[in-house]
Parts: C-alpha cells; sequence; structure tokens
C-alpha cells in the first residue's frame, strides 16, 4: 500500500434511511484515515449500477453498499436482494474494484421502534466489518 491514504465509495439505499444510514456511521468508525465519497440512490434494486459508474472512474479502492430489503409480504424482496448481490458480484468481477455488501434482508422484519433499533445498531456493526474488509483488501 502506498503513502496516500485510502479512497471509498459508500453507495446507501434511502429506502429505510434511518436504519441504512448507522452503516455508514460504522463504517466511518473505523476509516477516519481514508477519504469517503458517499452517495445516495433510491434503493438497493439502483445500487448495481452506482457501483459500477463508480468502480469504472478508477478513483475508489473499494465501493461499499448497504440497502435494506424487507419483506412486504409478497415475496418481492428475494429477488430484489438476489438480484442486488448479484449484481454487486459482477461489478466487482467485471471491474477488479473491490465491491462489499452490507446489504440485509431479514425474514421477520416488522416496522416497530423494538426492531428499528435492533437493526440499527446491525447495521452499525455491519458498516465497521465492511470497513475492516474494506482495509484488509487494500492492505493486501
Amino acid at each position: 500500500m502506498t503513502d496516500t491514504p485510502a479512497r471509498f465509495a459508500f453507495v446507501k439505499a434511502q429506502w429505510h434511511a434511518d436504519i441504512v444510514d448507522r452503516a455508514y456511521d460504522g463504517f466511518a468508525e473505523l476509516t477516519q484515515d481514508a477519504q469517503t465519497d458517499v452517495f445516495d440512490v433510491p434503493g438497493a434494486f439502483e445500487m448495481p449500477l452506482k457501483a459500477q459508474q463508480l468502480a469504472k472512474t478508477g478513483k475508489y479502492d473499494a465501493v461499499i453498499c448497504a440497502a435494506f430489503v424487507v419483506d412486504g409480504g409478497i415475496y418481492r424482496h428475494d429477488f430484489v436482494a438476489a438480484a442486488v448481490v448479484d449484481g454487486l458480484m459482477r461489478v466487482g468481477l467485471d471491474t477488479g474494484v473491490p465491491v462489499l455488501s452490507v446489504s440485509l434482508t431479514p425474514h421477520h422484519y416488522q416496522e416497530t421502534d423494538h426492531h428499528n433499533e435492533i437493526y440499527r445498531a446491525h447495521f452499525v456493526e455491519k458498516g465497521r466489518e465492511a470497513a475492516r474488509a474494506a482495509l484488509t483488501i487494500i492492505a493486501s
């Protein structure tokens, strides 16, 4: 690794932003010496395209994407979650830029204060995990 600070792109889906944004909080705790540009997209489905656009610029050591895909009772979440994770993996493989996913799909989410607090805390920890992974990848 060079003396140049790491540069990351962090993409956040705005669906359930009050929960998803906590992933960036956790990420930022551990990457204070890095430069991180933050981008918002409407939902999880838009993340792979944004990740691809960012990875192709050559500016970033890694792209991190965060989303919360919930079961709305019609099983659409399964298809969205699979498409998003597959798309993010393809972006990384096609561009050679690591693309990390902090995309969670809980089985039994209910929009209650109790569940929201659980998932906010969980996203903070997942953001920290993504930071550790990103820093490890660029150090090797």
